[in-house]
């Protein structure tokens, strides 16, 4: 049985029984029980008798196919809210429309508890039409938020390695621009901030070359 891994943010490898030759297609089942279908790229490291391959779903789903998902079901949650705020906005305004305009409330009179509870009503369908309508923002929020997901590139995806080569190499050439002019310095931590950059853009370049490379 080959299963899933954690080895790095958003990168998962096969861990598995047996060896398995590149670009084979392998089943790997998750902690929930189901079975995806995955394609087999380079073994990473062998422990205890196991082989852990870094391996991409051969029905290409990822990282960017779930972040849609996820923009479809907020969207999705935000026309509801949107809806029903319309619909309870309109409730409250339908519920005292029969009361005069500026009509106060007759005290004493037998008018006054059914005036009274028309307006609390209303009042109460006011206030849910409010909390839809924040809601439906806080949805469409979450939304925008994993629409830019869907355009990421992370470690878990093959061309990773092309994304990282190119950030790298601007860190670099920005690196050296800083340390060669103290002009280019918004700041005295500027050069600090730059190799820092770039080592952690080297790293994850190396990486993605280890998971994915040839």
């Amino acid at each position: 049985m080959n299963t899933y891994y954690k080895y790095y943010a958003n990168v998962f490898l096969a861990k598995c029984t047996e060896k398995h030759d590149k670009n084979e297609v392998i089943e790997v089942i998750t902690k929930h029980g189901k079975v995806n279908d995955s394609i087999v790229f380079n073994l990473i490291f062998e422990k205890d008798n196991f082989f852990y391959y870094s391996i991409v779903r051969a029905d290409g789903f990822n990282a960017n196919e779930w972040a849609k998902r996820k923009v479809e079901k907020f969207k999705e949650l935000s026309h509801k809210a949107s809806n029903k705020s319309t619909e309870y906005y309109n409730k409250s305004h339908k519920m005292v429309e029969c009361i005069p305009m500026g009509q106060p409330i007759l005290v004493g009179h037998h008018s006054e508890k059914s005036h009274r509870n028309l307006l609390d009503k209303s009042w109460n369908a006011m206030g849910k039409s409010v909390e839809l309508s924040n809601k439906a923002g806080n949805y469409e929020s979450k939304a925008s938020y994993y629409e830019r997901k869907t355009e990421e590139i992370n470690l878990s995806m093959p061309e990773s390695i092309d994304y990282f080569e190119a950030k790298l190499q601007n860190a670099i050439q920005l690196h050296y621009e800083i340390k060669e002019a103290k002009e280019n310095r918004r700041h005295a931590y500027s050069l600090t901030y730059a190799k820092k950059i770039v080592k952690e853009l080297t790293e994850k370049f190396n990486l993605a070359k280890l998971l994915w490379g040839d």
